[in-house]
């Protein structure tokens, strides 16, 4: 019996592929962009390869355009990100945030999630925002958003990156696996429900770095909300005529070690939980590239 398909969001900064995804399955449930998303933009890349690069507010004015051009096409929650590196505070993030805030009806800001991020999202959620925490690969990470976020109203957005621990030798879908299992203990526990929610499940689980059909398949299987997935994905989908797995698919590892399970106690402040940096860590490596790609458009 097959099980329930995620809601649908499209890793793209270009308008046009919205469009063309749409075409594909008939439908979009939202959008995730990045920095390195816009960077891929076919006007950025014209942009850049004729030596010319922006200033903070072109490139501000550039992301808001392409943001509202992808409301046009998707009604539901479009995700952009702030420009963070680890010399960022809670203050500047929150500034940011506030302004891309204001670009669309339905918009979720991407907040790595390392101390600043944390900081500034749980702000922010106070004020009535919507967040995607990003930049997630370890439990420690999850379980701080899910603390960060308990007084949030509204969900909030949780994105693990599944590829990017591929890159490294390990199964990235444990993570997903394992941040979905911590959950529903936290829920389980006094304390542990958002009760702006009614007691739901305040933290959508977004599996993020699906570089193939096996992590569509096996996030589809594991019971992600949402999944964010680039266009090739999508047509190697369409290809497979929309296939849906059952409960019991399970993604080859191909000689992938396992991420094991960490069994972490609940606490109230996101801030008991260690995201520190560590050099040469995933979280320093792709926060590192997402900073490099912002300023690569600039000035």
């Amino acid at each position: 019996m097959s099980i329930k398909l995620p809601k649908i969001h499209l890793d793209s900064s270009d308008p046009a592929e919205t469009k063309k995804a749409k075409g594909l399955i008939g439908y979009l449930d939202g959008q995730t962009t990045n920095p390195s998303l816009v960077a891929n933009n076919p006007d950025i890349k014209k942009r850049l390869d004729e030596g010319k690069k922006l200033t903070e507010k072109e490139l501000l004015d550039f992301y808001k355009q392409v943001v509202q051009e992808i409301e046009k096409e998707v009604a539901g929650p479009i995700s952009v990100e702030v420009n963070a590196n680890w010399e960022s505070t809670a203050a500047d993030l929150l500034k940011q945030a506030e302004n891309m805030f204001t670009w669309g009806k339905n918009i979720h800001i991407k907040f790595p999630t390392i101390p600043a991020g944390l900081e500034a999202a749980n702000q922010f959620l106070k004020n009535g925002g919507r967040v995607n925490m990003t930049l997630v690969f370890t439990q420690e990470q999850a379980a701080a958003v899910y603390t960060a976020t308990l007084k949030a109203q509204s969900p909030s957005f949780l994105s693990p990156f599944i590829g990017r621990w591929d890159d490294r030798g390990f199964d990235g879908m444990d993570l997903v696996k394992n941040t979905l299992k911590m959950y529903r203990k936290f829920h389980s526990l006094p304390g542990g429900k958002n009760e702006n929610l009614k007691g739901k499940m305040h933290v959508l689980m977004l599996a993020a770095s699906i570089r193939s059909l096996d992590h569509f398949y096996a996030s589809i299987a594991l019971g992600a909300d949402i999944m964010t997935v680039p266009m090739k994905i999508l047509e190697q989908w369409i290809h497979e005529e929309q296939w849906i797995p059952d409960e019991h698919y399970r993604a080859p590892s191909k000689g992938l070690k396992s991420i094991v399970y960490k069994d972490l106690p609940f606490n109230p402040d996101f801030k008991s939980y260690d995201v520190s940096k560590e050099d040469g860590s995933l979280l320093d490596e792709g926060l590192k590239k997402f900073s490099a790609d912002w300023q690569k458009l600039l000035q």
